[in-house]
């Protein structure tokens, strides 16, 4: 099986990378060669690399910038998630796009299903609702894959981040009313990775639609603090004491979800796989950490 992957240097492509064999081959290109905004790139690199499958977790990410920069946030996350998946579809070929929980307002006071009205409050979620819905009118063999609170061992993330911050102090004021999951990128490499396997079995499309795919469990970015404090202290590294606040007391041009849970029921009962707890991506990705040091 050989792989597609829009932007080369982000964390799932990066951890994407990862899972290249013998009998996998994953091919991570970005700008220029891949440009979402320039459809003839995203052709040519089709036709270069032949794949079998294309996966696209490339997107504008800045997401208090999109609030000033709506412009650019569209260009990337909508007509460019528009562009990679009419690509794929004029070389009949599937396509895996990933998304976001920001498409809901974060309202429900139950983990979100795939059928539950969408609402996001700001620019970056609503230019991603709108890829989400080009991909799948673009591509009739698409599965746009929403994931919530992504880390890893690259590039900039909220485990990242923590562990350099808590080096330099002993108390950090982190927000305790927004829940979610955190989910490790190497799993969501792994999800991604069953849904390719499925759809190249199972070549008909009739599994193509929207599915949530995080980890295991749920908690707080405070609760999330914690629990990477935790364990980094008993592995000799950073820890800080935790003060959870509220979001109020912690403003950003854009509003978060309050409640970014979501139900992978669907996701599961599909592609027969299961994301691990979530507290067990901060062991590995501590491990990995190490190891890269």
């Amino acid at each position: 099986m050989r792989i597609l992957v829009t932007g080369r240097d982000g964390q799932v492509a990066r951890c994407l990378a990862d899972l290249a064999d013998e009998g996998r081959e994953v091919v991570c290109l970005g700008r220029p060669e891949l440009d979402l905004t320039d459809r003839a790139s995203i052709d040519a690199a089709i036709a270069k690399v032949r794949p079998d499958v294309v996966v696209n977790p490339a997107a504008y990410t800045a997401v208090d910038k999109a609030e000033s920069d709506r412009e650019a946030a569209y260009a990337v996350n909508a007509a460019g998630a528009e562009n990679v998946a009419a690509a794929a579809a004029a070389a009949a070929i599937p396509i895996v796009h990933i998304s976001t929980d920001y498409v809901f307002s974060g309202d429900k006071d139950a983990p979100y299903v795939e059928t539950d009205e969408t609402g996001p409050t700001g620019v970056y979620g609503a230019s991603k609702l709108e890829g989400e819905k080009r991909v799948l009118a673009a591509n009739p063999k698409a599965v746009v894959l929403r994931t919530a609170w992504v880390f890893s061992p690259y590039g900039n993330n909220f485990l990242k981040t923590m562990l350099r911050v808590g080096k330099d102090r002993d108390v950090l004021r982190v927000v305790a009313d927004q829940h979610g999951t955190p989910t490790y990128g190497p799993d969501i490499a792994a999800g991604v990775l069953a849904v390719c396997e499925h759809a190249l079995a199972e070549p008909d499309g009739a599994w193509s639609g929207v599915y949530h795919m995080v980890a295991g469990g749920e908690t707080t970015w405070a609760g999330f603090a914690e629990a990477i404090f935790e364990r980094s202290k008993s592995r000799g590294g950073a820890s800080a004491a935790v003060e959870p606040i509220p979001t109020a007391d912690y403003p950003t041009p854009a509003q978060r979800p309050s409640n970014s849970r979501l139900d992978t029921r669907k996701f599961q009962a599909v592609f027969r796989h299961d994301l691990p707890p979530w507290q067990s991506g901060i062991d590995r990705c501590l491990v990995a950490l190490d190891g890269a040091s």
